[in-house]
């Protein structure tokens, strides 16, 4: 069984930058792609990155600015999401999950991420 644990949300200001972790436990880890995924208010959810098993990033929303980026260290048996130039409507929660066979089985609680004006 795996968990996922979210972890690096907090209350920034517009503009500033921060690291979201997504470490999960188990022997399994290492052969999940990760998705990260976000809840804004009154939205529904949406993928913001995904990475698959080796590394490789197969998704992230916005890709033209630049303002997210996503990686992983298996080592550490975990995935990274940088949000960089935030604003006030990145303000949700943050989740990720890990998927095999193309079905997202396992997810997190999420970290709240709240940008102030």
């Amino acid at each position: 069984q795996v968990q996922l644990v979210e972890s690096g949300g907090g209350l920034v200001q517009a503009g500033d930058s921060l690291r979201l972790s997504c470490t999960g436990s188990g022997p399994t880890f290492d052969s999940l792609d990760i998705g990260w995924f976000r809840q804004l208010p009154g939205k529904e959810r949406e993928p913001v990155a995904t990475i698959d098993w080796a590394g490789s990033e197969t998704y992230l929303l916005d890709s033209k600015t630049g303002r997210f980026a996503v990686s992983r260290d298996n080592a550490k048996n975990t995935v990274y999401l940088q949000l960089n130039n935030l604003r006030h409507e990145d303000t949700g929660v943050y989740i990720c999950a890990g998927s095999t066979g193309g079905a997202w089985h396992y997810w997190g609680q999420g970290t709240r991420v709240t940008v102030s004006p």
